[in-house]
């Protein structure tokens, strides 16, 4: 049964027009910290496939499956007290009374945890992610990628005298016109550090046509508030309090160090002023706040595998009814892989590259124009 288009326009735009007043006034980080600001309900998830009585089910692979979620490694590690009287994840030093930071390139920011590894923090993330209403759709802690499905944030929806008297029986006919999916990259640091990055992506309903009936689903530009906010909230799952958290945002450390687009013969590199812990840090930020996905990563190798993302493609896949029109033997063939290496180039000094499966510098367009898009993020 569809529902009438003139119904379906009007509450989305009257949704879309409050968001964006919402939206209109979020100039500081403080408007964000109000516990309505997100309300996410994620698309939800489709019960597992029986099996045949006559089949047995194929052994996991233990190497990809994360630990418990009560569990890290040889159990769950004991919160270190901060002279402020948190109980936190981090371990408190000298440097950091409170065993974490914030630090910064741009408008970029990541959150440092002194003292845990990857592994101690990543069955408290995949807790955080589903606390805040997502299901994840990328668990790979071997390589250290964490992604959500497209969720919708419910708090961007008015909560009006209709609503609430009709909306109880036909929740599902508002929607506030907008999806949401956050990425997460954790990357063992220096001096048995975690550094955890967040990113957004969104994606906005628009109606087209003369009398308004359809929509397209447009990709909108992250929203590096919200960003800061879900790290605030990760502290705050850590052990801080949302004042501690507030203030290590506000006093991140910035991180930037110079680049330098370097063309020889045709191929295109980048030399970085740092060390490769930084640097390869930096460069994965880079990339993910680009339209280039992280499928894969090998820190030993010092090679990111990205591949163009099509994000519309995507939602209507992934999102609330995507599923009931997309099978699973789809034709589409998945974007062009490609392998961004990172190496020290000598002990301050790290370069940046798109190469080929043999090693060798991509001399190719596509190659050429990813390492512009990554000095323009990097600098």
């Amino acid at each position: 049964m569809k529902r009438s288009a003139l119904s379906l326009h009007a509450t989305r735009m009257a949704a879309l027009a409050l968001a964006l007043s919402t939206l209109a006034g979020c100039d500081t980080l403080n408007d964000w910290f109000a516990s309505d600001r997100v309300d996410y309900k994620a698309t939800p998830t489709a019960p597992p496939l029986a099996v045949p009585s006559d089949l047995s089910t194929s052994p996991n692979d233990q190497r990809y499956v994360a630990p418990a979620a009560n569990l890290a490694l040889g159990g769950t590690p004991t919160r270190a007290v901060t002279a402020a009287g948190n109980a936190t994840e981090g371990q408190p030093n000298a440097q950091d009374p409170l065993g974490m930071h914030i630090e910064r390139d741009g408008d970029r920011r990541w959150l440092v945890v002194d003292g845990r590894s990857p592994e101690q923090l990543w069955p408290q993330l995949q807790e955080f992610w589903q606390e805040n209403g997502f299901v994840l759709k990328t668990d790979a802690p071997a390589t250290g990628i964490m992604t959500t499905d497209w969720a919708e944030n419910r708090a961007n929806i008015p909560d009006d005298w209709f609503r609430r008297t009709v909306g109880k029986v036909i929740d599902f006919a508002y929607s506030s016109g907008t999806r949401d999916s956050f990425r997460t990259l954790v990357s063992r640091g220096a001096d048995n550090a975690t550094d955890i990055s967040i990113t957004h992506s969104a994606m906005e309903e628009v109606m087209t046509g003369q009398d308004k009936t359809s929509s397209r689903w447009e990709e909108r530009p992250r929203d590096p508030a919200l960003e800061a906010l879900f790290l605030a909230k990760l502290m705050q799952k850590f052990g801080l309090t949302e004042a501690q958290s507030k203030q290590l945002l506000t006093d991140a450390r910035p991180a930037a160090a110079p680049v330098t687009l370097e063309q020889n013969a045709g191929a295109s590199t980048l030399d970085l002023q740092e060390s490769f812990d930084r640097a390869w840090l930096r460069v994965g930020l880079a990339l993910d706040r680009t339209n280039f996905t992280v499928d894969n990563r090998d820190r030993e190798k010092g090679i990111y595998y990205v591949r163009y993302a099509d994000s519309m493609q995507e939602l209507k896949k992934e999102g609330l009814l995507g599923k009931l029109f997309y099978s699973g033997n789809s034709t589409r063939k998945p974007g062009q892989e490609f392998l961004v290496n990172v190496r020290a180039k000598g002990d301050a000094v790290t370069q940046v590259a798109v190469v080929d499966a043999n090693g060798q510098i991509d001399t190719s367009s596509d190659a050429q124009r990813i390492v512009s898009l990554l000095h323009a993020q990097l600098n």
